[in-house]
């Protein structure tokens, strides 16, 4: 670590400042908060609907290689299926998540094509492929965090 100048009196500073309060313990670090998601425009009660939370960009939405993220599986419900991952630290996050019809425990694809529903947080559109994650990304820290997502049929 390099030594630069002004770096102690700067932290010195900050400290007496107001702002060492939270750096101390005297103020309390953000919460989490419970995120939750209402899934809309199911086609149907069939299967279960495969969820993932992550805050690490290049993970999704598939999440696979991100092994803070949070999963869910739970069973389609209708027209509207409700989410609840839980506490979740400060942050930016997004969710991705697929209508499970046949129970198979995939994604189910015609010429990489989803053949079953599939939603992101956000409502982010899909072109070409997947939304990038900044496009569905949305924050927690504040308040509950909830979305909305409508599930979107190909065929």
């Amino acid at each position: 670590m390099r030594h630069r100048p002004g770096a102690l009196g700067a932290l010195t500073r900050l400290v007496a400042g107001g702002a060492g309060a939270a750096l101390l313990g005297g103020a309390s670090a953000p919460s989490e908060e419970d995120v939750s998601v209402m899934v809309t425009g199911l086609r149907n009660g069939k299967g279960q609907v495969f969820a993932c939370l992550t805050a690490d960009p290049r993970a999704f939405p598939a999440c696979k290689s991100d092994p803070a993220a949070r999963q869910l599986v739970v069973p389609a419900g209708g027209d509207e299926t409700v989410l609840d991952f839980g506490a979740v630290a400060p942050g930016t996050y997004a969710i991705s998540l697929f209508h499970d019809e046949n129970g198979n425990g995939k994604l189910d694809t015609v010429m990489m094509m989803p053949k079953e529903g599939f939603g992101f947080s956000r409502d982010a559109k899909v072109r070409f492929g997947p939304p990038k994650f900044a496009a569905a990304a949305f924050t927690v820290g504040g308040a509950t965090a909830h979305q909305t997502i409508r599930m979107r049929y190909m065929f």
